[in-house]
């Protein structure tokens, strides 16, 4: 198992979204929001996912698919 973590940045149309429910639901990953700030007019999430690797990845494709900006935080999380 892997943990990794990334900054998510929404847009206005984006913010009401249950993106971090569905990429939960849809890929086999432990979501954990490790911290957030959010205006009416964009919103920075802090997310920590944990899983296996490739699906990690798939899981970051697909929020980004989404149109939210994903940047890493740390490449690898040893805890």
């Amino acid at each position: 198992m892997a943990i990794h973590r990334f900054y998510l940045t929404y847009s206005q149309e984006q913010i009401k979204e249950p993106v971090i429910y569905q990429v939960a639901r849809k890929y086999d990953v432990i979501t954990n929001i490790r911290g957030a700030s959010i205006s009416d007019h964009i919103g920075i999430v802090a997310l920590e996912l944990e899983g296996e690797e490739d699906v990690i990845d798939e899981a970051v494709a697909w929020i980004a698919e989404q149109g939210i900006k994903v940047e890493p935080i740390q490449k690898n999380v040893i805890e």
